[in-house]
Order: structure tokens, then sequence, then C-alpha cells
């Protein structure tokens, strides 16, 4: 009997459903010996709902033709015999009869269901032939009836990932679920999250941790950040006139409106004197009958001039030109210079003050800009400073972070902890580091509740003179601050991997990527040994930089030869 190859998914369920197959036949076929005499009463052979061929495995040695199935010429499953003494796979031969008719395949003679009976001396000599394994690459041999177990466990089988579906080698299943399914859960290095790997483009559009660059000034900061920027800080974001709800219509930068402010000062000022007028004329209660009937004789201009302040035509010359006045209106006329004053000595005061400001905001730019250049050089200088310090670890850094308590409770209410620490050097020159720590929340999987801690490179003033990717070992420690001779720090150490963007030269002044621990440290621990004193949390980093001669080139090198004295 010659075999072909096989798809290992197809032999390990044929194989496997064998012993199903036999397990769920035996007290049927035992009931059939038991009633099989011939008799018109004897009951026909149950059969399973799926019709089966024979083994289709390699046996070794190869398959005697007696225990051949006619039909399908495949080792006999469950054989049965018939009256003409020929042999069949129970579902080949029943097949054959509601197909072809109830006759015997191999001689022609008459063949019903129930004169057919199982063949066990047939079953248990083919049950203990040798075969192999279907599996591409396993060389294991066995019984025949153990094979079901052996596809069950075969480390060759292709089985489905429970993640992705998709067909893996059982062998190699642990290195897809780790590096290779789709499926797989990872963890954001932003906000520690678990996020699911095909998804990472989605989360990272959406993460509230993540960098993110405002459109208007390209100031990098978290995305949760970005809405306050824009609408509090960010010098370019548009901005409408402090004026705005008087009538002016200008929108510019927010850099920019102290400069439109100081131009278009009595331009706000018309706008203020109109409302004021319009409020001067609706307010009064007891002068609405005389402004509804006389509002004809007065004319404000809309535009006037820009120079000066703002002119009303004389009520008085506009009543004279209608055509003379009657002394019983002399009340109403009163009463129109009385207006036409109050409103002229308020457009005096809005001057006054308008000069009043433009003093004071000549005085408060000045102010302004010597309070920023004195901010920007403590800044130059505490950068200074802090750099300065930073190159004094030489590789070990203590990290003290105070006011521990409030993170803490700030995670027990469900919402997300970062901290990143100062920069510190390996040495002088050395590699720019910093920690970041996370205080996972209880409502994350498979990391609630525990501290994370991971080690994130920075642009530094010694990288062009150093080898790259960074490499060396990294000592991680939360120390145990109980007094007493004996400490138990709790401390992992770590190799770095040359090949992850970690540990790459940094693009930018913090590699958003980090390497590290996701589960450091469980939150309880913290409770058994005094880690918290003072409401301080000590967390401390060995850094031994490895570095690789391999890396480190000088082209066109030549070595300069011995020169005799004079």
């Amino acid at each position: 009997m010659s075999l072909v190859g096989y798809d290992s998914e197809t032999d390990s369920i044929s194989s496997g459903c064998c012993a199903g197959l036999s397990g769920g036949c035996a007290a049927s076929e035992k009931a059939d010996l038991k009633n099989y005499n011939g008799s018109a009463t004897y009951q026909e052979i149950p059969h399973c709902t799926t019709e089966m061929q024979g083994y289709d495995v390699e046996f070794e040695p190869p398959l005697e033709s007696k225990y051949e199935c006619p039909i399908c010429l495949m080792a006999l499953r469950e054989a049965v015999q018939t009256p003409c003494g020929h042999r069949f796979c129970k579902g080949c031969i029943l097949q054959s009869i509601r197909d072809a008719g109830q006759k015997c395949p191999v001689d022609n003679e008459i063949l019903l269901e129930n004169q057919l009976f199982p063949d066990n001396f047939a079953k248990r000599e083919i049950l203990s032939l040798t075969v192999r394994c279907p599996n591409k690459g396993c060389e294991q041999r066995m019984e025949l009836r153990k094979l079901d177990t052996h596809t069950s466990q075969c480390l060759y089988a292709t089985v489905p990932c429970r993640d992705c579906n998709k067909q893996v080698r059982r062998s190699h299943m642990n290195e897809h679920m780790a590096n290779q399914c789709l499926r797989r859960l990872i963890i954001c290095p932003n906000c520690a999250g678990s996020i699911i790997f095909e998804e990472v483009k989605t989360h990272e559009e959406e993460c509230p941790l993540a960098n993110v660059m405002c459109e208007y000034c390209s100031t990098e900061l978290i995305r949760e950040q970005l809405k306050s920027h824009c609408d509090m800080d960010c010098p370019k974001a548009p901005v409408l006139c402090t004026f705005s709800s008087f009538g002016c219509p200008e929108k510019m930068q927010r850099d920019k409106l102290a400069q439109h402010m100081q131009e278009y000062t009595q331009m706000h000022m018309h706008f203020m004197a109109m409302s004021l007028r319009s409020l001067s004329l609706t307010t009064p209660s007891h002068m609405g009958p005389i402004l509804q009937s006389d509002s004809s004789e007065f004319h404000f201009d809309p535009a006037p001039p820009l120079t000066g302040p703002c002119t009303m035509a004389s009520p008085i010359s506009a009543s004279g030109a209608a055509g003379g006045q009657t002394p019983s209106h002399c009340d109403c006329d009163q009463n129109r210079q009385h207006l036409q004053e109050t409103i002229h000595q308020l457009e005096s005061r809005l001057v006054r003050q308008d000069h009043q400001i433009r003093e004071l905001t000549a005085k408060m730019e000045t102010q302004s800009g010597l309070v920023g250049d004195l901010k920007r050089q403590v800044r130059v200088l505490e950068e200074k400073v802090n750099e300065l310090e930073a190159q004094q670890f030489n590789g070990i850094y203590i990290w003290k972070i105070e006011n521990f308590s409030a993170f803490l409770r700030t995670q027990e209410a469900d919402q997300p902890v970062v901290i990143h620490s100062p920069g510190f050097y390996t040495g002088r020159p050395g590699y720019k580091l910093c920690l970041r720590l996370h205080l996972q929340t209880p409502s994350v999987p498979r990391c609630a509740n525990y501290i994370s801690l991971f080690v994130h490179t920075m642009q530094g003033i010694y990288d062009s003179q150093l080898p790259w990717p960074f490499q060396g070992t990294i000592r991680l420690s939360i120390l145990d601050q109980t007094e007493g001779p004996v400490q138990q720090n709790h401390e992992e150490v770590m190799e770095t991997k040359p090949d992850l963007l970690a540990f790459q030269r940094p693009s930018m002044p913090r590699n958003p990527k980090g390497f590290g621990y996701v589960t450091f440290m469980h939150l309880q621990a913290l409770r058994q040994r005094e880690y918290i004193r003072d409401d301080t949390l000590l967390v401390r980093c060995d850094v031994t930089p490895r570095i690789d001669l391999s890396c480190i080139r000088r082209e066109g090198f030549q070595p300069r030869g011995l020169e005799s004295s004079m």
C-alpha cells in the first residue's frame, strides 16, 4: 500500500476519531454478536453520524492486504465481515449498500445491513500494528491503538492558537503566544495598560498619557494635557479679542493679543461707548416716553474717527433745524441736554482710562520682559546645576520619591500614577538615563496593584563619544529603610538587549521606549518591611556599562613609527 505526504492537521483529526468511534460502538457490537443467528429479528448495526473510512496512516512494516478495505484501500476501521467472507470498514460498507445497492462490492452477492457482523479479531490485530506518527518531523512509532494519545501530546502536531486561531506547531506555541500572536496582550509603555498587539495603533491614537505635539506651537506634551494647553497656555493658539463681547470681530494668536489690544485701543473704546450709550438710553425707566418720542433727534456716528473721542450732533441744534420748539417742550430739552452732558463725561473718562491703560500696559510689558528674561536665566542655571549633579552619580543613583502616600491614594482611586526621575549619568563620560515608576491601578488585568519600574535613555552631552546601542547590566532596587544590620532590599538584575529601541541613541530628550519590569513589586509587599519611611520611597539604580570595542571604529588610523632622537 503506497502512502503520500500528509497534512498534520488532517492526520490528527482522523486518528483522533478512532478511539471515540470504537468506544461508542462497542456496546452495539456486543449486542450484534449476541443476537446474530441469521434470524429475521436481528437488529441493524448502529453507526455514527459521520461515516468514516479506514486508517490513513503509515504502517511499519507495510500493512498486509488482508487488513485492507477493498473500498477505501486503507487499514480496516471497525472491521465487519459479510456472510460471503469479505472484510470491510464499517462506514465504507454501509455507505456502499446505501449508494450502490444491497450487494457485496467484491462478488456482487446479495448483502443486507443486518447481515454484517463485527470482526473483533481483525480489529485487535490492526490496533496492535506499529505505525509512525503522521506529524511531519516526528519519528515516534507506536501501536495504532496508542496513536490517539500520542497525537494529542505530540510536539510536532499543529494546534490552533487560543487567541488568533492560527495553526501553530505545538512546540512553537509558547514562542508564538509571546512574540507572534496578533491577539497577544502587551503593556502600553505610556499608560502601562494591557492592550492587544494588533490594536496598538488605535490605542496610541487614544492613550491619555501618550506624547503628542501641539498643532499650533509644536510643544511636546501628553494627550490629556493638550486641551488645557490649547485653551490656556499655547502662545500660538487662536483666541478672540477680549472686547469681542463689545463687538470686536478680530481673532489672533494668543501671543499677539497684547499687541492688538495696544494698537486698537481707540476702536475698543468706541465699541464700549456705543454699548454705554445703548445702556444709557434703555436703563432709566422714568425717561422711557421721552426717549421713545424724541429718539429721532439724536444722531450717533457709527464710525467716528480714531484720532479723537467720539462726537455726537447737538440735540438742540438738531431740534432748531427741525423748525423751532415751543416753550411746552423745555423740560424735554433740559433732559436731553443732561443726557448729552452725561455721555460726554463718560467719553472723557474713557479717554483718560485709555491713556492710563496704555501707560500701565507699557510698564507691564517692560516688567514682563524683565521677568521673562530672569525666568529664562533661572531655568538655564537650573538646567546647568541639574546636569552637573547628574554627572556626579557615576552609575549609582538613589531616587527619593517624597509624599508617596498621596500617590498611593491616587492609585487606590483607580487613577494611573506615572513618575519620572531626574536624569543621571553612568560616568564621565557616560550614558544619561532616568527611571520611570508606575503604580498599576486595581482594574488593570494581570498586573493590578503592582509597582512597575523601567529605565529610559536620555540625550546627554557625551552621546557622540559613546558606542551605541547602550550595553551593560542594570540592578534595580527598592531599599529597605529598616534600621539595623539586617535589611531586605527588593532587587532585580537585568541585562540590556541591544536590538531593542529602548537602548538605541535617543532622538529626543527622553527615549519614549523603556525597559524594565511590569510586575516589579506588589504594593502589598511594601507593608511587610519598612520600605516607606517618613512618607518617602527610595529606589536605587546601579548601572555597569559594557563597552563593545568592536563598535569603535577608527577609520584611516595609521600608527606612527618611532623617530630617532636628534
